[in-house]
Parts: C-alpha cells; sequence; structure tokens
C-alpha cells in the first residue's frame, strides 16, 4: 500500500530518494565525461605512436605528431592536476598533492568563515527575505483547503502522543510542583482588583448583580415552606402556628422587598454596593494585610487534597474525551482546526498589515539568529571537520569531477592546437 505522499516519513523518504537519484545521474556524467577525456588522451598517445612507425613522414605527418605530442603532454599534466585535487596519482605519495584531504581542516575553517562573512549577515539575510516577500506566501499558502488540511492532519496525527505523554505520572509531578510553586508564588490580589475594576467600569458587574438577585429571590420564594418550618422550631410553644406563617411570610417578603430595591440602577442599594465594590478595589491595591489574607486563601486551595484531586481529575476526563474525539472519522478536533486554520489563512491572505507584522517578526528572528553567526560557522567547520577524509574528497568530486573533466579535455586539444601552432612557425623560419 502506498504511504501517504503527506506524512512527515514519506516526504523524508522522498528527499532520500531524491537525493540519490541526484547523485546515480552526477556518477553517469562523471564516467561519460572521463572516459571522453581518456579516449582523446588516449588517441593523442596513439597518433603520437603511430605517426613514429611511418617511413619518411611527411609534412602533414610531422604536423599531425607535433600536434599529438603537445596534446598527450596537455592531457596528461591536467589529468595530474584534476587527481591531484582529491588522491596521489597512480597512488604515489608525491608532495602537493591530495589537496583536499590533506587540507580538510584548513577547507572547513574556511567555508566556516566564508559563511559567517558572505551568507550570515544582517544585510544580506534581511534582503533576501524582503525579496522573497514569506509574508504573502504563507499567507497564499495556508489559505488553500489542501494546506490547511494538511497542518490539521499533521496535528491530529501528533496530538494522542502529546496527549499521553502529558498523562505522565513523572510529567504531572513535575508540572504540579513547578506550576505549584509558582502559582503559591503569584500574587493574587492585582490580579483581583483589575478584574473587579473592569467589570465595575463595564456595567458586568451590575449584570452579575441583578442575576444574584434573581437567583435569591427564586430560592426564597421555593423554599418558603422550609422557612416557616424553622420559624415555627424557633418559635414558643405557646404561639399559635398561624402567627408563625405570617412572620415567615413577613420575613419573606421583607428580604424580597430589599432585593427589589437592590435592583433599582440609581436606587440607594445599588449606589452602596458600587461603592462597596470600589473601596474593596482600593482595599486590594493598598492594603498589604488585605493582600496576604488573599494570597494566603489562594494557597490554602492549592494546598487541599480535594482541590487537587479535582485538577487531576479534570485533566484524566478532558485528556480521555479528547483521544476518544481524536480516534473517530469524524473527529470534531480535527474539523474545528481545519476550520479554524482556513478562517485565518483567508482573513492572512486579505489583511496585507498583518502579512507586514509576519514580515516584521521574521526580519527580527532573522537579526536575532545573525547574532549566533559566530556559533553557526563553527557548527558548519566542526560538521566537514569530523567528515571522513575520503567521503570529503569522494563527494566533491561527485559533485565537480565532471566539469573537472572538460579542463582535461581543453588541456588535451589546446595542447595539440598549440602543438600544431608550433610546428608551423618552426616550419616556416627553416
Amino acid at each position: 500500500m502506498p504511504a501517504d505522499s503527506s506524512s512527515p516519513l514519506s516526504i523524508s523518504e522522498q528527499a532520500t530518494d531524491a537525493s540519490a537519484g541526484d547523485d546515480q545521474i552526477a556518477i553517469r556524467r562523471q564516467r561519460r565525461n572521463r572516459a571522453f577525456a581518456n579516449g582523446l588522451l588516449g588517441s593523442m598517445a596513439a597518433i603520437v605512436v603511430g605517426t613514429h612507425w611511418v617511413d619518411n613522414p611527411g609534412f602533414a605527418t610531422l604536423l599531425l605528431r607535433s600536434g599529438a605530442e603537445a596534446g598527450l603532454v596537455g592531457g596528461l599534466a591536467d589529468w595530474f592536476a584534476v587527481t591531484a585535487l582529491f588522491r596521489h596519482p597512480l597512488g604515489v605519495p608525491i608532495p602537493h598533492t591530495a589537496i583536499i584531504p590533506n587540507s580538510r581542516d584548513r577547507i572547513a575553517t574556511t567555508l566556516g568563515r566564508f559563511i559567517e562573512r558572505h551568507f550570515l549577515t544582517a544585510d544580506t539575510v534581511l534582503a533576501k527575505l524582503r525579496s522573497v516577500g514569506v509574508g504573502h506566501r504563507f499567507a497564499t499558502w495556508i489559505a488553500l483547503p489542501s494546506s490547511a488540511d494538511a497542518i490539521a492532519d499533521t496535528i491530529v496525527d501528533a496530538l494522542p502522543y502529546l496527549i499521553r505523554s502529558a498523562g505522565s505520572p513523572d510529567l504531572l509531578n513535575f508540572a504540579h510542583r513547578t506550576l505549584g510553586e509558582q502559582l503559591r508564588q503569584a500574587d493574587f490580589t492585582p490580579v483581583l482588583g483589575r478584574v473587579l475594576h473592569a467589570l465595575t467600569v463595564s456595567g458586568e458587574a451590575d449584570v452579575v448583580f441583578d442575576r444574584a438577585i434573581q437567583v435569591a429571590e427564586k430560592l426564597l420564594q421555593e423554599n418558603s415552606g422550609q422557612i416557616e418550618k424553622l420559624v415555627q422550631e424557633r418559635s414558643r410553644w405557646w404561639i399559635p402556628k398561624a402567627i408563625d406563617r405570617r412572620i415567615a411570610a413577613a420575613l419573606i417578603s421583607g428580604v424580597i422587598e430589599v432585593l427589589h430595591k437592590l435592583q433599582e440602577p440609581e436606587g440607594d442599594a445599588r449606589l452602596k454596593f458600587r461603592k462597596a465594590i470600589l473601596d474593596l478595589i482600593h482595599t486590594l491595591q493598598t492594603s498589604p494585610e488585605q493582600r496576604e489574607q488573599i494570597n494566603a486563601a489562594k494557597n490554602r486551595l492549592l494546598e487541599h487534597p480535594g482541590i487537587q484531586a479535582w485538577l487531576g481529575s479534570i485533566w484524566t476526563d478532558l485528556s480521555e474525551l479528547a483521544l476518544q474525539d481524536l480516534q473517530t472519522p469524524s473527529s470534531k478536533t480535527r474539523a474545528s482546526l481545519q476550520r479554524g486554520l482556513s478562517l485565518f489563512g483567508q482573513a492572512l491572505a486579505t489583511d496585507e498589515a498583518m502579512q507586514k507584522h509576519l514580515d516584521s517578526a521574521l526580519e527580527r528572528l532573522a537579526l536575532y539568529v545573525v547574532t549566533w553567526r559566530g556559533e553557526i560557522s563553527s557548527f558548519f567547520s566542526d560538521v566537514v571537520r569530523n567528515w571522513d577524509t575520503k567521503a570529503l574528497s569522494d563527494r566533491l568530486e561527485l559533485v565537480v569531477g565532471s566539469d573537472l573533466q572538460y579542463i582535461r579535455m581543453n588541456g588535451t586539444i589546446v595542447g595539440a592546437l598549440v602543438g600544431c601552432l608550433l610546428y608551423l612557425g618552426t616550419w616556416a623560419i627553416s
């Protein structure tokens, strides 16, 4: 069954196959060019030998012999030069041969410095990023439905592993210790004060207060019988029950009347309520004693075994629900991710300002990376320095060896032409 082309493994395999295919093409090209260069050199040698067997050679024979001799010398010289780059010619350790294997460390250092000075500079990196237009390209790509589907599939495929890993007892204990310590050290008083201030300014505090009043009134009416029972239990034995019922009804009516007054937006009760909230906000922001009390209560809640067990059960339940959803073909998580990514891509594709912000963020990230150019160049140098010398030599020969064979061909042909010209010159003079 063929592998999914969108999976990371298949992409890696495709890249490896493509690299192997390129290497095979380079090897065939190198062998072809080397065979042609050797054949050309062999032809020169054959002409030299053949012309020496000619009795009473004439002008044409001597001209051909001179060109072949010079071509043979030129071809041999270039063969020696090309071979000396990668190995000792004929295996003989002649000085200043096998240049690349013997210069591995120097090549590594030079390559690292070259990358640092000419590639990892702020001007070069920023110019390349701006010419590419990463923000626009990314927006165009992520707006495609296939891109949103591929990203969502990748995230969904990774989520089960991440969720199971997060459920590890060791990881949960570590998170509990780390997060718990951070929460215990955090001061919640300013946060609580800002939340109350935001609720008051936005009017949400009045909405919450009205809702609380409605709930209180409803509870009073639903539990009127219980209130009557409590009044009777605390009343004297000689007081008639009808009086107790009237007292309970009066209490309920009075409380409901107070609640109704509290619902008046500009009533005295509501104004006092607002003033109490403002006083509480001021106290939270200025009172060290109040801050200590709230933080102490927060710490007691965090350390309570019941709270810890409740938080742990919430994570367990959410994890199980998420895993069950991810295993279904019509996963809501997958659909939500696809829809969210698609909407994000469509919005980003039409928002040039956001694309510019993305470009700016990438530029800042690139400038930060550039500050590490010394370490990056050292990384390249160390990688090359740790390569096997033969592997380094073979790799470089595979990359440029095919083109170097043209030097041998040109050396043989140019040598032959120079030999012919020299012979013609001496013949003309003589």
